[in-house]
């Protein structure tokens, strides 16, 4: 039997690639393919963003080590915010992320763009400042990991990242 993805996993598996096509120059790139496998075991924000900047780390690595580095357009890295009991949090673990409030994924670029921006509501709406303030908090982080990403550029980074 062949195993099919759902829809949920489907969906994941997209924002995943969208994510990582917009790292690279895909003029540049050419008639190539790039496999990167993530596998999303909890499929929870932090998870999904875990995913997303694992996988930028190694795409990065495999170029680099096809010597193809140089179609790389661009850092990303991924964060989750949240609203939880009223209060706007960075990172959100399982625990936090299945009460929260508000539900923010955000994917982040090295010069302050965004790739992708996901967001729930879980009870009531929420209202434009909070969102800002969301987003604010998101992007002070993604700008921390590209940061870091552009120093590093090593898989030992993956380590501070999946913290």
């Amino acid at each position: 039997m062949l195993f099919r993805s759902g829809g949920r996993t489907h969906e994941i598996q997209r924002l995943i690639g969208r994510s990582l096509r917009q790292a690279v120059d895909l003029k540049k790139l050419g008639e190539r393919s790039i496999l990167v496998d993530c596998d999303v075991l909890v499929a929870d924000g932090g998870t999904r963003c875990a995913s997303i900047t694992g996988g930028w780390i190694a795409l990065a690595l495999a170029m680099r080590k096809k010597g193809i580095e140089a179609q790389l357009a661009r850092h990303i890295a991924a964060v989750s915010v949240g609203i939880v009991g009223g209060r706007p949090m960075l990172d959100l673990p399982y625990e936090e992320d299945s009460r929260a409030d508000v539900d923010l994924n955000v994917v982040g670029t090295d010069d302050g763009g965004f790739v992708e921006i996901q967001g729930t509501a879980e009870q009531e709406p929420f209202n434009r400042a909070s969102f800002d303030q969301l987003l604010g908090l998101a992007s002070s982080r993604s700008e921390e990991h590209t940061s870091e990403l552009q120093s590093q550029s090593t898989i030992s980074y993956a380590v501070f990242c999946l913290k």
